[in-house]
Protein backbone atom coordinates (compact mmCIF):
# COMPACT_ATOMS: atom_id res chain seq x y z
CA UNK A 1 0.00 0.00 0.00
CA UNK A 2 1.37 3.43 -0.74
CA UNK A 3 1.82 6.06 1.80
CA UNK A 4 -1.16 8.13 0.63
CA UNK A 5 -3.36 5.73 0.89
CA UNK A 6 -1.89 4.69 3.92
CA UNK A 7 -2.62 7.96 5.30
CA UNK A 8 -5.50 8.66 3.88
CA UNK A 9 -4.36 11.55 1.25
CA UNK A 10 -5.23 11.44 -1.78
CA UNK A 11 -4.04 13.86 -4.93
CA UNK A 12 -5.87 15.24 -7.48
CA UNK A 13 -5.10 17.16 -10.85
CA UNK A 14 -7.09 18.92 -13.76
CA UNK A 15 -6.96 18.84 -17.07
CA UNK A 16 -8.77 21.18 -19.06
CA UNK A 17 -9.02 22.16 -22.57
CA UNK A 18 -7.69 25.55 -24.17
CA UNK A 19 -10.58 24.67 -26.57
CA UNK A 20 -13.67 21.73 -27.17
CA UNK A 21 -11.91 18.37 -28.51
CA UNK A 22 -8.23 18.99 -27.55
CA UNK A 23 -8.21 15.28 -26.42
CA UNK A 24 -8.95 15.67 -23.01
CA UNK A 25 -10.55 12.64 -22.59
CA UNK A 26 -8.20 10.58 -24.09
CA UNK A 27 -5.45 12.60 -22.28
CA UNK A 28 -6.75 11.72 -19.03
CA UNK A 29 -7.28 7.91 -20.14
CA UNK A 30 -3.52 7.52 -20.70
CA UNK A 31 -2.33 9.51 -18.04
CA UNK A 32 -4.37 6.99 -16.13
CA UNK A 33 -2.77 4.28 -17.31
CA UNK A 34 0.75 5.62 -17.12
CA UNK A 35 0.18 6.42 -13.44
CA UNK A 36 -1.56 3.05 -12.87
CA UNK A 37 1.51 1.45 -14.18
CA UNK A 38 3.79 2.98 -11.82
CA UNK A 39 1.67 1.40 -9.02
CA UNK A 40 -0.68 3.65 -8.21
CA UNK A 41 -4.33 3.82 -7.70
CA UNK A 42 -5.91 6.10 -10.10
CA UNK A 43 -9.69 7.07 -10.54
CA UNK A 44 -11.17 9.60 -13.38
CA UNK A 45 -13.47 11.90 -12.36
CA UNK A 46 -15.72 14.30 -14.72
CA UNK A 47 -18.03 16.79 -12.69
CA UNK A 48 -20.35 17.51 -15.94
CA UNK A 49 -20.52 15.72 -18.83
CA UNK A 50 -22.94 16.31 -21.99
CA UNK A 51 -23.42 12.81 -23.80
CA UNK A 52 -26.05 10.61 -24.76
CA UNK A 53 -23.22 8.03 -25.07
CA UNK A 54 -23.52 6.50 -21.74
CA UNK A 55 -22.28 3.40 -19.49
CA UNK A 56 -24.63 1.53 -17.05
CA UNK A 57 -22.56 1.45 -13.73
CA UNK A 58 -21.99 -1.59 -11.51
CA UNK A 59 -23.49 0.68 -8.71
CA UNK A 60 -26.84 0.76 -10.92
CA UNK A 61 -26.44 4.37 -12.18
CA UNK A 62 -25.23 5.94 -15.91
CA UNK A 63 -21.99 7.83 -16.13
CA UNK A 64 -20.33 9.15 -19.70
CA UNK A 65 -19.18 6.78 -21.86
CA UNK A 66 -15.84 8.29 -21.65
CA UNK A 67 -15.74 8.11 -17.80
CA UNK A 68 -16.11 4.35 -18.17
CA UNK A 69 -13.13 4.02 -20.79
CA UNK A 70 -11.46 6.26 -18.31
CA UNK A 71 -12.31 3.52 -15.57
CA UNK A 72 -10.68 0.58 -17.92
CA UNK A 73 -7.67 3.03 -17.96
CA UNK A 74 -7.49 2.54 -14.25
CA UNK A 75 -8.30 -1.03 -13.86
CA UNK A 76 -11.61 -0.52 -12.02
CA UNK A 77 -14.96 -0.73 -12.61
CA UNK A 78 -17.09 2.37 -13.71
CA UNK A 79 -18.94 4.44 -10.80
CA UNK A 80 -21.38 7.05 -11.12
CA UNK A 81 -19.29 9.13 -8.81
CA UNK A 82 -17.05 9.50 -11.58
CA UNK A 83 -19.27 11.63 -13.43
CA UNK A 84 -21.90 13.13 -10.92
CA UNK A 85 -23.85 15.03 -13.77
CA UNK A 86 -24.64 13.84 -17.25
CA UNK A 87 -26.81 16.04 -19.66
CA UNK A 88 -27.96 14.02 -22.34
CA UNK A 89 -29.70 15.94 -24.91
CA UNK A 90 -33.45 15.54 -25.88
CA UNK A 91 -33.93 18.59 -28.03
CA UNK A 92 -32.06 21.38 -29.13
CA UNK A 93 -32.31 23.44 -26.08
CA UNK A 94 -33.13 21.22 -23.37
CA UNK A 95 -31.57 17.99 -21.84
CA UNK A 96 -32.47 15.21 -19.40
CA UNK A 97 -29.78 15.69 -16.22
CA UNK A 98 -28.97 12.84 -14.71
CA UNK A 99 -27.75 13.44 -11.13
CA UNK A 100 -25.27 10.85 -9.52
CA UNK A 101 -26.30 7.80 -11.86
CA UNK A 102 -29.86 8.52 -11.46
CA UNK A 103 -32.41 10.45 -13.40
CA UNK A 104 -32.86 14.21 -11.70
CA UNK A 105 -35.47 16.03 -14.38
CA UNK A 106 -35.53 17.38 -18.19
CA UNK A 107 -34.96 21.48 -18.53
CA UNK A 108 -34.43 23.84 -20.99
CA UNK A 109 -30.52 25.34 -21.15
CA UNK A 110 -31.54 28.65 -19.23
CA UNK A 111 -33.06 26.46 -16.81
CA UNK A 112 -30.03 24.55 -16.37
CA UNK A 113 -27.91 27.43 -16.28
CA UNK A 114 -29.92 28.84 -12.99
CA UNK A 115 -29.48 24.90 -11.75
CA UNK A 116 -26.40 24.40 -11.92
CA UNK A 117 -24.84 25.90 -8.87
CA UNK A 118 -27.41 23.73 -6.73
CA UNK A 119 -25.60 20.31 -7.97
CA UNK A 120 -21.98 21.47 -6.55
CA UNK A 121 -22.47 20.08 -3.15
CA UNK A 122 -23.37 16.40 -4.68
CA UNK A 123 -20.84 16.80 -7.02
CA UNK A 124 -18.02 17.91 -4.37
CA UNK A 125 -19.72 14.92 -2.00
CA UNK A 126 -18.92 12.30 -5.44
CA UNK A 127 -15.65 13.69 -5.91
CA UNK A 128 -14.68 12.98 -1.98
CA UNK A 129 -16.09 9.69 -1.89
CA UNK A 130 -14.18 8.62 -4.61
CA UNK A 131 -11.26 9.70 -3.58
CA UNK A 132 -10.90 7.83 -0.47
CA UNK A 133 -8.48 5.24 -0.42
CA UNK A 134 -6.91 6.08 -3.93
CA UNK A 135 -3.52 8.13 -4.08
CA UNK A 136 -4.57 9.77 -7.32
CA UNK A 137 -7.71 11.45 -9.00
CA UNK A 138 -7.58 12.87 -12.45
CA UNK A 139 -9.96 14.98 -12.69
CA UNK A 140 -11.64 16.07 -16.51
CA UNK A 141 -12.64 19.53 -17.77
CA UNK A 142 -15.56 20.16 -19.83
CA UNK A 143 -15.17 22.36 -23.11
CA UNK A 144 -13.23 25.20 -22.29
CA UNK A 145 -12.80 27.70 -18.98
CA UNK A 146 -12.61 30.61 -21.63
CA UNK A 147 -16.27 30.37 -22.05
CA UNK A 148 -15.98 33.28 -19.02
CA UNK A 149 -19.97 33.75 -20.01
CA UNK A 150 -20.71 30.59 -18.17
CA UNK A 151 -18.37 31.50 -15.40
CA UNK A 152 -20.94 32.25 -12.54
CA UNK A 153 -22.37 28.92 -11.18
CA UNK A 154 -19.66 27.12 -12.98
CA UNK A 155 -19.69 23.22 -11.69
CA UNK A 156 -17.26 21.62 -15.11
CA UNK A 157 -13.51 23.35 -15.29
CA UNK A 158 -12.76 26.30 -13.33
CA UNK A 159 -16.10 26.61 -10.23
CA UNK A 160 -15.23 23.16 -9.46
CA UNK A 161 -11.53 23.77 -9.20
CA UNK A 162 -11.62 26.31 -7.26
CA UNK A 163 -14.22 24.77 -5.02
CA UNK A 164 -12.52 21.88 -4.57
CA UNK A 165 -8.63 23.26 -4.73
CA UNK A 166 -7.68 21.22 -7.46
CA UNK A 167 -4.54 22.73 -9.49
CA UNK A 168 -5.17 22.26 -13.56
CA UNK A 169 -3.19 21.46 -16.61
CA UNK A 170 -4.39 23.20 -19.65
CA UNK A 171 -4.06 21.30 -23.27
CA UNK A 172 -4.45 22.87 -26.77
CA UNK A 173 -4.71 21.36 -29.47
CA UNK A 174 -2.29 22.23 -32.28
CA UNK A 175 -4.01 20.86 -35.06
CA UNK A 176 -6.97 23.09 -35.39
CA UNK A 177 -4.46 25.38 -35.11
CA UNK A 178 -4.05 28.77 -33.66
CA UNK A 179 -2.65 26.41 -30.80
CA UNK A 180 -0.68 29.69 -29.31
CA UNK A 181 -3.74 31.72 -29.62
CA UNK A 182 -5.82 29.13 -27.69
CA UNK A 183 -3.43 29.43 -24.33
CA UNK A 184 -2.36 33.01 -24.34
CA UNK A 185 -5.85 33.84 -25.16
CA UNK A 186 -7.17 31.76 -22.04
CA UNK A 187 -4.83 33.61 -19.78
CA UNK A 188 -5.78 36.59 -20.76
CA UNK A 189 -9.78 36.38 -20.69
CA UNK A 190 -9.85 34.59 -17.54
CA UNK A 191 -9.73 36.69 -14.01
CA UNK A 192 -6.81 36.31 -11.68
CA UNK A 193 -7.99 33.88 -9.27
CA UNK A 194 -8.52 31.64 -12.21
CA UNK A 195 -5.59 31.79 -13.95
CA UNK A 196 -3.48 31.25 -10.57
CA UNK A 197 -5.12 27.62 -10.53
CA UNK A 198 -3.66 26.71 -13.68
CA UNK A 199 -0.08 25.87 -13.56
CA UNK A 200 1.23 23.77 -16.21
CA UNK A 201 0.26 23.82 -20.04
CA UNK A 202 0.57 20.76 -22.62
CA UNK A 203 0.31 20.63 -26.84
CA UNK A 204 -1.64 18.04 -28.02
CA UNK A 205 -1.86 15.99 -31.32
CA UNK A 206 0.88 17.41 -33.23
CA UNK A 207 1.60 16.26 -36.39
CA UNK A 208 5.47 16.49 -37.81
CA UNK A 209 8.79 17.46 -35.69
CA UNK A 210 8.13 18.46 -32.28
CA UNK A 211 11.13 20.70 -31.95
CA UNK A 212 10.01 22.89 -34.66
CA UNK A 213 7.18 24.19 -31.70
CA UNK A 214 10.18 24.50 -29.53
CA UNK A 215 9.79 28.43 -29.90
CA UNK A 216 6.41 28.21 -29.77
CA UNK A 217 6.55 26.51 -26.85
CA UNK A 218 8.78 29.56 -25.03
CA UNK A 219 6.33 32.28 -26.42
CA UNK A 220 3.19 30.70 -24.18
CA UNK A 221 5.57 30.22 -21.54
CA UNK A 222 6.49 33.62 -21.71
CA UNK A 223 2.98 34.92 -22.09
CA UNK A 224 1.42 33.28 -19.51
CA UNK A 225 3.94 32.13 -16.99
CA UNK A 226 2.96 28.67 -16.85
CA UNK A 227 5.22 25.26 -16.99
CA UNK A 228 5.49 23.77 -20.60
CA UNK A 229 4.67 19.71 -19.88
CA UNK A 230 5.80 18.65 -23.39
CA UNK A 231 4.39 18.35 -27.22
CA UNK A 232 2.09 15.17 -27.95
CA UNK A 233 2.13 14.22 -31.13
CA UNK A 234 -0.81 12.79 -32.62
CA UNK A 235 -1.42 9.23 -31.80
CA UNK A 236 -2.64 7.40 -34.59
CA UNK A 237 -4.41 4.22 -32.73
CA UNK A 238 -6.67 6.60 -30.93
CA UNK A 239 -9.55 5.57 -33.58
CA UNK A 240 -9.06 1.96 -31.99
CA UNK A 241 -10.72 3.15 -28.94
CA UNK A 242 -14.30 3.63 -28.00
CA UNK A 243 -15.37 6.63 -29.38
CA UNK A 244 -17.41 9.14 -27.49
CA UNK A 245 -18.73 10.81 -30.61
CA UNK A 246 -20.50 9.20 -33.54
CA UNK A 247 -18.75 10.88 -36.05
CA UNK A 248 -15.08 9.38 -34.40
CA UNK A 249 -16.30 6.17 -35.40
CA UNK A 250 -13.44 5.20 -37.63
CA UNK A 251 -15.41 3.50 -40.62
CA UNK A 252 -13.36 1.64 -42.91
CA UNK A 253 -13.98 1.84 -46.63
CA UNK A 254 -13.44 -1.07 -48.80
CA UNK A 255 -14.45 -3.44 -46.29
CA UNK A 256 -15.57 -6.95 -47.66
CA UNK A 257 -18.66 -6.66 -45.20
CA UNK A 258 -20.52 -3.02 -45.08
CA UNK A 259 -22.66 -2.16 -41.94
CA UNK A 260 -24.89 0.96 -42.68
CA UNK A 261 -25.72 2.65 -39.64
CA UNK A 262 -28.04 6.05 -40.22
CA UNK A 263 -27.30 9.30 -38.17
CA UNK A 264 -30.01 10.02 -35.93
CA UNK A 265 -30.08 13.54 -34.37
CA UNK A 266 -30.24 12.09 -30.79
CA UNK A 267 -28.41 8.68 -31.66
CA UNK A 268 -27.13 7.13 -28.33
CA UNK A 269 -25.02 4.66 -26.55
CA UNK A 270 -23.74 3.88 -29.93
CA UNK A 271 -20.68 1.95 -28.67
CA UNK A 272 -22.06 -1.41 -30.25
CA UNK A 273 -20.53 -0.23 -32.78
CA UNK A 274 -16.85 -0.05 -32.04
CA UNK A 275 -16.12 -3.82 -31.81
CA UNK A 276 -17.81 -4.04 -35.25
CA UNK A 277 -15.31 -1.13 -36.54
CA UNK A 278 -12.73 -2.40 -34.73
CA UNK A 279 -12.86 -5.93 -37.38
CA UNK A 280 -10.32 -5.55 -40.38
CA UNK A 281 -13.09 -6.80 -42.74
CA UNK A 282 -15.91 -4.89 -41.52
CA UNK A 283 -16.73 -1.44 -43.03
CA UNK A 284 -19.27 0.70 -41.10
CA UNK A 285 -20.58 3.62 -42.82
CA UNK A 286 -22.21 6.24 -40.33
CA UNK A 287 -25.18 8.05 -42.77
CA UNK A 288 -25.44 11.05 -42.76
CA UNK A 289 -29.13 12.91 -42.64
CA UNK A 290 -29.85 13.83 -46.80
CA UNK A 291 -27.40 10.70 -48.16
CA UNK A 292 -29.75 7.42 -49.08
CA UNK A 293 -29.10 4.25 -47.49
CA UNK A 294 -26.52 2.54 -49.53
CA UNK A 295 -27.96 -0.11 -51.80
CA UNK A 296 -25.60 -2.43 -51.11
CA UNK A 297 -25.47 -2.93 -47.84
CA UNK A 298 -24.99 -6.16 -45.79
CA UNK A 299 -26.91 -4.85 -42.55
CA UNK A 300 -27.92 -1.39 -42.20
CA UNK A 301 -27.78 -1.39 -38.18
CA UNK A 302 -30.32 0.65 -36.57
CA UNK A 303 -28.98 2.60 -33.12
CA UNK A 304 -30.28 3.40 -29.62
CA UNK A 305 -31.98 7.05 -29.61
CA UNK A 306 -32.53 9.49 -26.60
CA UNK A 307 -36.43 10.42 -28.39
CA UNK A 308 -37.06 7.42 -30.19
CA UNK A 309 -40.21 8.94 -31.36
CA UNK A 310 -38.79 12.51 -32.65
CA UNK A 311 -35.77 10.24 -34.47
CA UNK A 312 -38.25 8.72 -36.34
CA UNK A 313 -39.70 10.94 -37.75
CA UNK A 314 -36.15 12.28 -38.80
CA UNK A 315 -35.74 9.04 -40.18
CA UNK A 316 -38.83 9.09 -42.42
CA UNK A 317 -37.77 12.77 -43.30
CA UNK A 318 -34.53 11.44 -44.90
CA UNK A 319 -36.52 9.05 -47.02
CA UNK A 320 -34.87 6.42 -45.07
CA UNK A 321 -38.22 4.65 -44.20
CA UNK A 322 -38.40 3.88 -48.41
CA UNK A 323 -34.62 2.89 -48.27
CA UNK A 324 -35.29 0.17 -45.30
CA UNK A 325 -37.90 -1.43 -47.01
CA UNK A 326 -35.95 -1.51 -50.49
CA UNK A 327 -33.08 -2.81 -48.30
CA UNK A 328 -35.14 -5.61 -47.08
CA UNK A 329 -36.60 -6.78 -50.28
CA UNK A 330 -33.09 -7.24 -51.74
CA UNK A 331 -32.70 -9.72 -48.76
CA UNK A 332 -30.97 -7.38 -46.50
CA UNK A 333 -30.36 -8.07 -43.01
CA UNK A 334 -31.70 -5.08 -40.25
CA UNK A 335 -30.32 -5.52 -36.47
CA UNK A 336 -32.08 -2.48 -34.02
CA UNK A 337 -30.86 -1.93 -30.60
CA UNK A 338 -33.22 -0.08 -27.83
CA UNK A 339 -34.62 2.80 -29.66
CA UNK A 340 -34.08 1.30 -33.35
CA UNK A 341 -35.85 -1.61 -31.84
CA UNK A 342 -38.88 0.28 -31.37
CA UNK A 343 -38.87 2.07 -34.05
CA UNK A 344 -38.89 -1.08 -36.23
CA UNK A 345 -42.11 -2.37 -34.65
CA UNK A 346 -45.86 -1.06 -35.55
CA UNK A 347 -46.42 1.37 -33.10
CA UNK A 348 -45.11 3.12 -30.51
CA UNK A 349 -47.21 4.12 -28.04
CA UNK A 350 -46.81 7.37 -25.12
CA UNK A 351 -49.76 7.75 -23.61
CA UNK A 352 -48.33 9.69 -20.82
CA UNK A 353 -46.04 12.37 -23.20
CA UNK A 354 -42.62 11.56 -22.27
CA UNK A 355 -40.97 12.24 -25.54
CA UNK A 356 -43.97 14.94 -26.12
CA UNK A 357 -47.49 15.27 -27.02
CA UNK A 358 -49.05 12.16 -25.71
CA UNK A 359 -50.35 9.57 -28.54
CA UNK A 360 -49.38 7.03 -30.88
CA UNK A 361 -47.28 6.71 -33.52
CA UNK A 362 -46.74 4.20 -36.23
CA UNK A 363 -43.31 2.52 -36.44
CA UNK A 364 -41.23 1.25 -39.52
CA UNK A 365 -43.79 -2.12 -39.36
CA UNK A 366 -40.64 -4.68 -40.34
CA UNK A 367 -41.29 -6.23 -36.79
CA UNK A 368 -44.99 -7.27 -35.24
CA UNK A 369 -44.08 -5.92 -32.20
CA UNK A 370 -45.19 -2.78 -30.20
CA UNK A 371 -43.93 -0.64 -27.86
CA UNK A 372 -45.33 1.47 -24.79
CA UNK A 373 -42.98 4.17 -23.61
CA UNK A 374 -42.98 4.50 -19.67
CA UNK A 375 -41.06 6.73 -16.99
CA UNK A 376 -39.75 3.87 -15.27
CA UNK A 377 -35.91 3.61 -17.00
CA UNK A 378 -33.97 0.44 -16.82
CA UNK A 379 -30.55 0.43 -15.82
CA UNK A 380 -29.11 -2.97 -15.78
CA UNK A 381 -25.85 -5.19 -16.13
CA UNK A 382 -26.74 -8.19 -18.23
CA UNK A 383 -25.62 -11.79 -19.10
CA UNK A 384 -27.09 -13.21 -21.97
CA UNK A 385 -26.74 -16.01 -24.12
CA UNK A 386 -27.23 -15.78 -28.21
CA UNK A 387 -29.41 -18.44 -28.72
CA UNK A 388 -28.54 -19.69 -32.40
CA UNK A 389 -24.91 -20.42 -31.06
CA UNK A 390 -25.08 -20.17 -27.36
CA UNK A 391 -21.89 -17.46 -27.18
CA UNK A 392 -22.22 -16.00 -23.43
CA UNK A 393 -22.34 -12.36 -24.22
CA UNK A 394 -22.42 -9.09 -21.66
CA UNK A 395 -23.76 -6.31 -22.18
CA UNK A 396 -26.38 -3.45 -20.57
CA UNK A 397 -29.84 -2.22 -20.95
CA UNK A 398 -30.85 1.09 -20.33
CA UNK A 399 -33.85 2.30 -21.91
CA UNK A 400 -38.34 3.34 -20.99
CA UNK A 401 -40.68 0.92 -22.72
CA UNK A 402 -41.52 -2.31 -22.56
CA UNK A 403 -41.68 -3.97 -26.29
CA UNK A 404 -44.39 -6.96 -26.91
CA UNK A 405 -45.78 -8.72 -30.07
CA UNK A 406 -45.80 -12.08 -31.73
CA UNK A 407 -42.20 -11.66 -32.92
CA UNK A 408 -40.96 -11.87 -29.78
CA UNK A 409 -41.76 -16.06 -29.91
CA UNK A 410 -38.30 -15.42 -31.99
CA UNK A 411 -36.38 -13.57 -29.35
CA UNK A 412 -32.63 -14.52 -30.34
CA UNK A 413 -31.44 -13.43 -26.38
CA UNK A 414 -31.75 -15.08 -23.15
CA UNK A 415 -30.87 -12.68 -20.88
CA UNK A 416 -30.36 -13.23 -17.21
CA UNK A 417 -33.10 -16.03 -17.84
CA UNK A 418 -35.54 -14.16 -19.56
CA UNK A 419 -36.37 -13.92 -23.42
CA UNK A 420 -35.33 -10.94 -24.81
CA UNK A 421 -35.46 -9.82 -28.14
CA UNK A 422 -37.93 -10.31 -31.74
CA UNK A 423 -36.90 -11.61 -35.18
CA UNK A 424 -39.40 -11.49 -38.07
CA UNK A 425 -40.43 -14.79 -39.80
CA UNK A 426 -37.85 -15.10 -42.00
CA UNK A 427 -34.72 -14.16 -39.46
CA UNK A 428 -33.55 -10.95 -41.55
CA UNK A 429 -34.81 -8.42 -39.45
CA UNK A 430 -34.09 -8.42 -35.37
CA UNK A 431 -34.29 -6.11 -32.39
CA UNK A 432 -33.36 -6.50 -29.13
CA UNK A 433 -32.53 -3.80 -26.21
CA UNK A 434 -29.21 -5.43 -25.11
CA UNK A 435 -26.14 -2.93 -25.88
CA UNK A 436 -22.67 -3.75 -25.74
CA UNK A 437 -23.36 -7.27 -27.05
CA UNK A 438 -20.67 -7.18 -30.29
CA UNK A 439 -17.45 -6.62 -27.61
CA UNK A 440 -18.09 -10.15 -27.04
CA UNK A 441 -15.51 -12.16 -29.33
CA UNK A 442 -17.99 -15.32 -29.40
CA UNK A 443 -21.14 -13.50 -30.71
CA UNK A 444 -19.80 -11.26 -32.42
CA UNK A 445 -17.53 -13.91 -34.93
CA UNK A 446 -21.09 -15.60 -35.09
CA UNK A 447 -23.28 -12.88 -36.20
CA UNK A 448 -20.62 -11.80 -38.77
CA UNK A 449 -20.60 -15.21 -40.03
CA UNK A 450 -24.52 -15.42 -40.43
CA UNK A 451 -24.00 -12.23 -42.70
CA UNK A 452 -21.31 -14.31 -45.19
CA UNK A 453 -18.18 -13.22 -43.20
CA UNK A 454 -16.52 -15.97 -41.53
CA UNK A 455 -13.69 -14.65 -39.78
CA UNK A 456 -10.92 -15.63 -37.34
CA UNK A 457 -12.47 -14.83 -33.63
CA UNK A 458 -10.18 -11.64 -32.46
CA UNK A 459 -10.15 -10.05 -28.85
CA UNK A 460 -12.09 -6.59 -28.77
CA UNK A 461 -11.27 -6.52 -25.11
CA UNK A 462 -7.50 -7.08 -25.22
CA UNK A 463 -7.36 -5.03 -28.02
CA UNK A 464 -8.72 -2.18 -26.30
CA UNK A 465 -6.07 -2.71 -23.45
CA UNK A 466 -3.28 -3.08 -25.58
CA UNK A 467 -4.05 0.23 -26.95
CA UNK A 468 -4.49 2.02 -23.83
CA UNK A 469 -0.82 0.63 -23.03
CA UNK A 470 0.38 1.94 -26.10
CA UNK A 471 -1.48 5.63 -25.64
CA UNK A 472 0.36 5.40 -21.93
CA UNK A 473 4.13 4.69 -23.21
CA UNK A 474 2.78 7.31 -26.01
CA UNK A 475 2.40 10.20 -23.19
CA UNK A 476 5.45 8.73 -21.00
CA UNK A 477 7.59 9.38 -24.10
CA UNK A 478 6.33 13.14 -24.67
CA UNK A 479 4.90 14.14 -21.13
CA UNK A 480 7.03 15.15 -17.86
CA UNK A 481 4.95 12.67 -15.79
CA UNK A 482 6.87 13.23 -12.80
CA UNK A 483 5.82 16.95 -12.61
CA UNK A 484 2.25 16.31 -13.60
CA UNK A 485 2.26 14.14 -10.29
CA UNK A 486 4.37 16.69 -8.39
CA UNK A 487 1.58 19.41 -9.29
CA UNK A 488 -1.32 17.66 -7.93
CA UNK A 489 -3.13 18.89 -4.64
CA UNK A 490 -3.67 16.86 -1.38
CA UNK A 491 -7.77 16.67 -1.42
Amino acid sequence: MSLAREAGLAKAIMVQGAGSNVGKSLFVAGLARACVRRGLSVAPFKPQNMSNNAAVTVDGGEIGRAQALQAMACGIAPLTDMNPVLLKPESETGAQIILQGQRFGTMKARDYGKLKATLLPAVLESFHRLARGRDLVLVEGAGSPAEVNLRAGDIANMGFATAAGVPVILVGDIDRGGVIAQLVGTHVVLPEEDRALIRAFAINKFRGDPALFSEGMAIIAARTGWDGLGIVPWFADAWRLPAEDVMDIAGKPGGRLKIAVPRLNRIANFDDLDPLSAEPDVSVQIIEAGRPLPGDADLVLMPGSKSTIADLAHFRAQGWDIDLRAHVRRGGRVLGICGGYQMLGRWIDDPEGIEGAPGRVPGLGLLDVQTVMSPLKRLALSDAVYVPSGDAVQGYEIHIGRTDGPDCARAFLSLDGRAEGAASPDGRVRGCYLHGMFAADGFRAAFLRELGMDLPQSAYAAGVEDVLDRLAAHLEAHLDIDRILALAAPV
